[in-house]
């Protein structure tokens, strides 16, 4: 199928949140205009009013709607379209329909697509090439275990998508199915493809990926290579460029290998071609054949902008015949709205600050809603140094002064990470925050506790002012010490300690002096909760409401979301850590398990039921059948 090819006037953009934004700045410096697609649910989505045009999609999963897509492009006058990461990127048959449309394609041809969009297809072909691969097998031979040579663990994964979705480790032959099945229907949901393959697990092993760029006219880019072995379930968590454990002769060779597969497929456009990494041996795992989330690392270190670049191939402009050398060092976080558990969260981001000399590509900004239909990513954040630890010192010292609120996120992990002696001395893999506990969030200190009671007693005194009532904090016995208490801490405030000294305090910024060191810490107030920096402190109330109270053994639902499964029936024994039922939020399948053996008395839910954050799923009663 041949591409249109012709100066771009006016670009699509089929994709949502950050990577709309992103790609919407390079327009702008380009002159080209804008038409960005939503959702029902994202209808005030920052993507949506800063491109120049908007068109309405209607259900939240409209994104992978291939005939509304070409639709929206025709009635917005569109001339090309950019699918962004995620949803249709990879899909040849969308590719297909913009190509017949008559619109400019940004990116490779269906074709190459389709060839590797089947990882299990992709492979054969990479071995064809001479591109080293692991050994790979349908489910139904895996089934035949050690008998046919296989050894455990093993990796289940989805034959099409990415982004870690549809993949789950195996480590004894009575997981496999379980873990295939469950694979299959993540896949079937992310990417409407549910083939699963089989192919050994090498553990401790680096995950390194090859940005490649190739034109219409037969040149093909390799830019170094991407660090990404920080990961969460198969989901990168921190990236960088160059990778600490790459030589310049490994790097030669992973180029080497990366520009035979763009060769292999004839591809055009911007891709990645990703490797595990172990010593000195490389192993091909997929090709993504579209922008990666991490590409701005690649960005940083070697001075390109890889969405102008991907505009300009599309418009059959030619590379020149060498890419640029690469300078410095870029290391990237993704901050995500999850808790301490790893479990998504959704509502409203209250306040939204990235401070310092770094590069944030966010999907929202104060006052932004985080809905339950999609990725919970919210930014990414990266920093460039003329060192890997310059880069990793600006990063941390913004994370540390960033403030997030509203949501939990998963900042203290990222700063946590930054700060491991294993991730500074370059040791990474991708089982690594499996090897270390992190941790959640620190609790918050006395002095962060006591300027939150300050600020919110200053608050109190000017609302007392405005109402023309007692002042807040006026009390017949002085010689009583005024506590504030807060879920997490409590604290005296009046007096306060005696080693600090008050210098101001409002409601918005605390002053304290201790041991002759002054401190300002900024507050914040949404509703209840009060923010010291972006640490998040509740009030006790003094009166609080009755409390619901919900019978012993109840499994609460942790999110939003809806039941995919229910695995048991009322009266049934359960062990320990078994799995009650299965909720779908995100896009992701989340196990909700028995907290002891025991009896299940009741099941409140059925599948497909829609839940809120804390409902009842099921009661569980301790105890031997």
């Amino acid at each position: 199928m041949t591409a249109t090819h012709g100066t771009i006037s006016r670009l699509l953009v089929a994709n949502r949140g950050e990577i709309a934004r992103r790609i919407f700045r390079t327009c702008r410096e380009l002159g080209v205009e804008t038409v960005a697609v939503f959702s029902d649910v994202d209808e005030d989505a920052p993507h949506v009013t800063e491109a120049d045009l908007a068109v309405r999609l209607g259900r939240p999963l409209s994104y992978l709607d291939v005939e509304t897509l070409v639709e929206a492009a025709k009635r917005s006058g569109a001339d090309a379209v950019h699918p962004g990461y995620g949803f249709l990127s990879e899909n040849a048959a969308f590719a297909a329909a913009v190509i017949d449309a008559g619109l400019t394609w940004v990116g490779p041809p269906p074709e190459a697509i389709a060839a590797m969009g089947s990882k299990i297809e992709a492979k054969r072909l990479m071995a064809e090439a001479g591109v080293p691969v692991l050994p790979s097998l349908p489910v139904e031979a895996a089934r035949e275990g050690e008998g046919a040579g296989w050894r455990y663990p093993l990796l289940v994964k989805a034959s099409a998508g990415g982004g870690g979705r549809g993949m789950r480790v195996v480590r004894t032959p009575g997981e496999l199915d379980a873990a295939v099945a469950a694979a299959s229907r993540e896949a079937e949901s992310a990417f409407g493809e549910g083939t699963v393959f089989v192919e050994p697990l090498l553990e401790r092993a680096r995950h390194v990926e090859v940005q490649i760029l190739a034109d219409v006219h037969g040149t093909v880019w390799a830019l170094g290579e991407r660090e990404c072995s920080i990961q969460r379930r198969h989901q990168k968590v921190v990236e960088e460029c160059p990778s600490p454990a790459v030589s310049p002769k490994l790097r030669e060779r992973l180029e080497s290998a990366a520009v035979a597969a763009a060769a292999k497929i004839g591809y055009v456009g911007a891709g990645t071609v990703e490797f595990l990494l172990k010593d000195d041996t490389i192993a091909f795992l997929e090709m993504n054949t579209r922008l990666q989330v991490e590409h701005p690392v690649t960005e940083l270190v070697y001075g390109v902008d890889l969405v102008e670049l991907q505009l300009r191939v599309a418009e059959g402009a030619p590379l020149p015949g060498r890419g640029p050398a690469p300078r410095g060092h870029a290391v990237e976080v993704r901050l995500y709205a999850e808790d301490a558990s790893h479990l998504p969260q959704s509502g409203v981001v209250e306040l939204f600050e990235i401070p310092g000399p770094v590069r944030v590509d966010s999907g929202v900004e104060s006052g932004s809603v985080v809905s339950t239909h999609y990725d919970p990513m919210l930014a990414k954040i990266i920093a460039y140094g003329a060192s890997r630890a310059e880069a990793i010192r600006k990063l941390t010292a913004s994370l540390d002064r960033s403030r997030v609120h509203g949501l939990v996120t998963n900042r203290a992990l990222l700063r946590n990470v930054l700060a491991h002696p294993a991730f500074a001395g370059g040791d990474t893999h991708t089982g690594f925050l499996d090897e270390y506990d992190l941790g959640g969030p620190a609790a918050p200190t006395e002095l962060e506790a006591l300027a939150a009671a300050l600020a919110t007693a200053a608050r109190n005194r000017e609302a007392a002012t405005v109402q023309r009532s007692l002042p807040s904090g006026w009390r017949n016995v002085r010689s009583q010490p005024r506590v504030a208490r807060f879920e997490e801490i409590e604290v005296c405030y009046d007096p306060v300690p005696d080693e600090v000294t008050v210098v101001s305090a409002t409601p918005y910024q605390v002053v304290v002096e201790v041991g002759g060191m002054r401190r300002a810490f900024a507050v914040a107030h949404h509703g209840a909760r009060v923010y010291v920096g972006d640490t998040r402190l509740t009030p006790l109330s003094r009166l609080p409401e009755p409390a619901e109270h919900h019978a012993p053994g109840s499994l609460l639902a942790p999110m939003p979301g809806s039941v995919l499964r229910v695995e048991v029936e009322q009266g049934e024994a359960v062990a320990k850590g078994q799995v009650v039922l299965v909720l779908e939020a995100m896009k992701m399948e989340h196990q909700i398990a028995a907290p002891a053996d025991g009896v299940v008395s009741a099941v409140m839910v059925e599948k497909g039921s829609q839940v809120e954050a804390e409902a009842v799923l099921a009661i569980i009663e301790e105890g031997e059948a």
